[in-house]
């Protein structure tokens, strides 16, 4: 089943403790082994449980593409020796804006990012991934990640998102955007949810509604509907 829903140590804001890309998710260490091998079913990738910054927030501070992830500077040497012995790609980015996952909104295509970044750490993270950076907002929000989700068919947003911000984030993702909530009308997507281009995970606070428009927009309805 391409949908998982749950929560971590009775935490409905999944998408704090886990990063997907296509190939593989890292999630926290502290997840329970058996939602991990859940988690792994629905995105249908390994997944590799590690701390990052001496956390199980994963979500928080990793971002990337399929190229590459990125991740803050503070992480510690035993952290970075575990991704290297996975032969993840990854890019340390010097920045005081350590938690990655929230202030980046990126993909194959294009990344926006908190407009507050530096120039020089927003120049390492559009060398790592190899992809146009833009800085921008979303429905006001300089923490892009926190309120956006995304894989190859689609990217869900926060509901305020002005009809600008969404254009700009199109143009630049070259994707198709909607808006949405997670766990009964947060707009924090980022922290509600973890998904890739084959499954999602999110928080078991979450409307039937709501998941329904998650699976239809990250298109896994009509993924489905053409498979069967």
């Amino acid at each position: 089943m391409h949908v998982y829903q749950t929560s971590i140590h009775g935490n409905p804001n999944v998408g704090l403790y886990g990063f997907a890309n296509d190939h593989f998710c890292l999630l926290g260490h502290d997840v329970p082994e058996t939602q991990a091998r859940k988690i792994e079913r629905a995105l249908n990738v390994p997944v590799h449980q590690l701390t990052l910054c001496g956390t199980s927030m994963i979500g928080a501070f990793c971002n990337g593409n399929n190229k590459c992830i990125v991740i803050p500077h503070i992480v510690f040497d035993e952290e970075t020796s575990v991704l290297d012995r996975l032969k993840i790609k990854y890019r340390l980015i010097k920045t005081r804006h350590t938690a990655l996952g929230n202030n980046l909104l990126c993909n194959d295509n294009g990344c926006l990012a908190n407009p507050e970044m530096g120039a020089d750490s927003k120049k390492l993270i559009r060398q790592a991934l190899g992809v146009p950076l833009k800085p921008g907002m979303i429905a006001d929000v300089n923490t892009v990640g926190s309120v956006a989700i995304h894989n190859k068919y689609g990217c869900i947003v926060h509901r305020d998102a002005k009809q600008f911000e969404i254009k700009f984030i199109k143009d630049l993702l070259k994707i198709n955007i909607e808006t949405g909530t997670v766990n009964m009308g947060n707009p924090y997507l980022g922290a509600g949810v973890i998904c890739n281009s084959n499954g999602f995970v999110v928080g078991d606070q979450s409307g039937g509604p709501e998941v329904v428009n998650i699976d239809e927009n990250l298109g896994f309805l009509e993924k489905y509907r053409q498979e069967n």
